[in-house]
């Protein structure tokens, strides 16, 4: 009895160390898994990925871009009005529209029209300015819409290519018949699963960017209005 119960504790022993052998290679085996480079990933999405990786660049490129020509065109002179409401005073119309042409940002250019409208209507003058200030935020929003459009477009085209991917791995199936492993899959899945994370990350993105320029949009457009009533409030004043 001794010597059996001591062959099933070591029966037991080799099945625990075989456990144990089993567990290391599977962890070195997903170690080996997650070396994979981010760009082997990337490929594995097919063309749907080259498509999305444009997007993302488009998306940078105009948020960069938008962001300087707003963030430059939101510069102000806090001075600015008080000169102008003193050439507007001393008769010096001329002068004042010389100043606007040197700070040349929608705020000069739209006070420049309303100067140049001086003598007639106050609603002519008033509209002239806004008409301005919508052609200087219609500018300023240039491109901006298509951040919008990669938005909800990116994230489409990722279960586009989800889609695209579970088709490929159930063809694989079919074809394969009763030899299906899951190397014969991978391929469908691999391109399924990463699109659907291409899509969401550029779509995310591109909406948080796109949230942010129309953020600093909305902020100059209340500059703008309220600098067009400080420019009307001067006209309504009475010379010293």
């Amino acid at each position: 009895m001794n010597i059996m119960i001591l062959l099933q504790n070591m029966a037991q022993a080799n099945v625990v160390a075989d456990s144990l052998n089993a567990a290391n290679a599977m962890m070195n085996g997903e170690a080996g898994e997650l070396s994979v480079s981010i760009l082997d990933l990337v490929m594995k999405g097919g063309w749907i990925m080259a498509i999305l990786g444009v997007m993302s660049i488009i998306s940078i490129y105009i948020f960069i871009e938008r962001y300087l020509i707003i963030t430059r065109s939101s510069k102000e002179d806090k001075n600015f009005m008080n000169i102008i409401r003193d050439n507007i005073h001393g008769g010096k119309i001329d002068t004042a529209k010389e100043l606007c042409k040197r700070e040349n940002t929608p705020m000069a250019r739209m006070i420049e029209k309303g100067l140049s409208r001086i003598g007639k209507p106050l609603n002519d003058i008033n509209a002239a300015i806004e008409n301005v200030g919508n052609l200087e935020v219609s500018r300023l929003e240039k491109n901006v819409s298509m951040l919008a459009t990669i938005a909800s477009t990116a994230p489409m085209l990722g279960f586009l290519g989800t889609v695209i991917g579970m088709i490929i791995a159930f063809y694989d199936m079919s074809m394969a018949g009763n030899n299906i492993d899951i190397q014969l899959l991978s391929s469908g899945i691999y391109q399924a699963m990463i699109t659907t994370v291409g899509g969401l990350i550029v779509g995310i993105i591109a909406y948080v960017l796109y949230n942010i320029l129309v953020a600093k949009v909305d902020k100059l457009v209340f500059l703008l209005e309220a600098k067009s009533s400080e420019f009307m409030d001067v006209l309504n004043e009475p010379a010293a």
